[in-house]
């Protein structure tokens, strides 16, 4: 900005005929008037020149107004060059949470940030990035970058040493007021976002519908074949329609229990965030769950067998979830466990960290191999599918004891052995 400074000091003679100068075209004028006087003899000589020598003297002398100088200021420059200060890009890169790769212009890496070094530990600073990632269509990517300069999006897939799928983005990194291609310190940045969860999450939805839709058509066809037969060959048939009207009640049923298992699941996801918080005897609630179950027990000879400590056992707890817990997990032993003569439920303390209270529930049916052990757990999983629809569950039944457990912050620890029956322990703080 200009900003008015005033002139250093000088001597009188310098600032008398500094004035002299300034007024110097006013002082010719001046001249010239009394050079024509005397030239036409309207004024003598030595008058002319002591008049002329008075003003010149009056000029000097007098008081001149306020000489100032304008001179340019350069602004102060600290702020603007703190606003455009460089921030290495390695810095940002390290800022990021996904593993983010620097690379030169030849796909060198230059810099690999803490989540690139902990997830592909063969890539090296100083090494091209394709000695270790050779996805072709990540080397693809980067190439197309380095020719044309615009940025590339893929989906890297890859199966080992486990099934992965990646977000990659491979992006050019401008320096302002150059030229991409003319720049020989031109670099790349590759990012990369996981998509494994995801894509995990996606494919369980489209088994979890696959499976719904096919565990509900197989009743429903079941139904509309016994209705149409209803209407034709068997309409005046006493015996058949009633035999048929029971196997139609019974695939109703079927479905009528898919539903609800499903709804059930649904709700429990819903709140599977939200710690319950009410205040439950677990021995209370075992006697309650064992009495509702006596008669399915006794139709199948068996005899349930509850072991419970003297007095009351507390734990926080949705009351309705948990019975439907204990009552899915009786509910299994007496449909699987029949072999055997009995099942037996204890309550005991967990006697481990994080946990006060343990319920067993013990079959002595045949058992399951351990390798399937894993599995039971999975949403309309089944070992045999015509035995478990014979014994009308829908394959929800442990997925949903699964889900209720992990709400209330338990463990739910499943051991089998064929010809051993199932030992099933539920662990509640």
């Amino acid at each position: 900005m200009d900003q008015p400074t005033a002139s250093p000091p000088a001597s009188a003679l310098t600032q008398i005929l500094a004035r002299l100068a300034a007024q110097s075209s006013l002082l010719a004028g001046i001249f010239g008037v009394f050079f024509a006087l005397v030239l036409f003899g309207f004024l003598p000589v030595l008058p002319a020149i002591i008049a002329f020598l008075a003003i010149v003297a009056a000029m000097a002398l007098l008081p001149a107004g306020l000489v100032t100088v304008t001179q340019t200021a350069p602004a102060p420059v600290m702020s603007l060059m703190v606003a455009n200060e460089q921030i290495p890009i390695t810095a940002f890169a390290d800022a990021l949470t996904d593993p983010c790769f620097v690379l030169d212009r030849r796909a060198v890496v230059v810099h690999a940030n803490a989540a690139a070094r902990r997830q592909y530990t063969n890539v090296l600073p100083g090494n091209p990035i394709t000695f270790s990632l050779r996805n072709p269509e990540l080397v693809q990517a980067i190439d197309a970058v380095i020719r044309s300069g615009t940025t590339r999006t893929i989906e890297l897939h890859e199966t080992l040493p486990s099934e992965t799928w990646d977000k990659v983005i491979v992006a050019p990194l401008r320096r302002e007021g150059a030229d991409w291609f003319a720049d020989e310190g031109r670099q790349l940045v590759v990012t990369m976002q996981s998509l494994t969860e995801l894509k995990r999450v996606d494919a369980l939805r489209s088994d979890f519908i696959a499976n719904a839709s096919h565990e509900l058509r197989t009743p429903l066809a079941s139904l509309l074949g016994f209705i149409d037969t209803l209407l034709g060959p068997a309409a005046k048939d006493a015996a058949a329609r009633e035999k048929f009207l029971g196997i139609m009640r019974g695939q109703a049923e079927r479905m009528s229990k898919l539903i609800d298992d499903l709804l059930s699941l649904s709700r429990i996801e819903m709140h599977q965030h939200v710690r319950p918080t009410g205040s439950i005897d677990l021995a209370g609630l075992l006697r309650e769950v064992r009495e509702g179950l006596m008669t399915q027990a006794k139709a199948a000879e068996l005899d349930i067998v509850l072991s419970l400590p003297a007095g009351t056992a507390i734990t926080t707890g949705d009351r309705s979830q948990l019975y439907e817990v204990f009552e899915n997990l009786l509910d299994n032993a007496i449909k699987y466990g029949a072999d055997g003569k009995t099942i037996e439920v204890s309550l005991a303390p967990a006697g481990r960290p994080g946990f006060q209270h343990m319920v067993t529930v013990v079959d002595h049916g045949p058992g399951v191999a351990p390798e399937y052990v894993p599995r039971l757990t999975e949403r309309f999983y089944r070992m045999d599918a015509d035995i478990s629809r014979k014994k009308k569950g829908t394959g929800l039944g442990l997925a949903i004891v699964k889900h209720i457990v992990n709400r209330h912050r338990g463990q739910l620890v499943i051991r089998s052995k064929v010809g051993e029956g199932m030992r099933v322990d539920v662990l509640l703080p």
